[in-house]
């Protein structure tokens, strides 16, 4: 009597796709460029600033960004944004093996928050300078620039492309 292995289900593909691809994000990227390196650096710099300023002097115009139905306190909400971005800026700065992942859930993080500046315009809250919906309406545009940053900077973009 032959003992045969078992022929592999079809649903196994799609775990095993999904598994390479993940796989792939994680493996330490190659060398990186000069420009990318000083565009990450410059962003982990950016988002530590950013974080700080959420905890002290800036904390009053952050909370000009948390929507008026958001179910968190606002305070609690710029604090907790601003723990994240110390986290997210010291990790693009000091973790450049896990670059890319990094890069996708700072790019993430940042259509997370979009919502906030999104009822800035809406909601006509003055904060930073943007005392008009005209100005407040131009900054909505700078979003998708840093979700590119982000992804360019860390070569997500080219991770993902690269996994088609």
């Amino acid at each position: 009597m032959t003992v045969t292995e078992p022929a592999p289900r079809r649903d196994d593909a799609p775990a095993a796709g999904a598994a390479d691809r993940l796989r792939v994000l994680l493996e330490p990227p190659g060398p990186d460029s000069v420009p990318r390196v000083v565009a990450r650096v410059g962003l982990g710099l950016s988002l530590l600033f950013a974080g700080v300023s959420h905890l002290t002097f800036a904390r009053d115009e952050f909370q000009a960004q948390v929507p008026s139905w958001f179910p968190v306190g606002t305070d609690l909400t710029v604090l907790a944004s601003g723990a994240v971005e110390i986290g997210l800026g010291a990790a693009l700065v000091v973790l450049p093996r896990y670059r890319v992942v990094v890069g996708l859930v700072v790019a993430a993080f940042f259509v997370v928050i979009f919502p906030g500046n999104l009822a800035q315009w809406l909601e006509h809250k003055d904060g930073f300078g943007l005392d008009t919906d005209t100005k407040r309406l131009v900054r909505l545009f700078f979003q998708p620039v840093l979700v590119a940053w982000a992804l360019w900077s860390t070569g997500a973009l080219r991770a993902l492309r690269s996994r088609r």
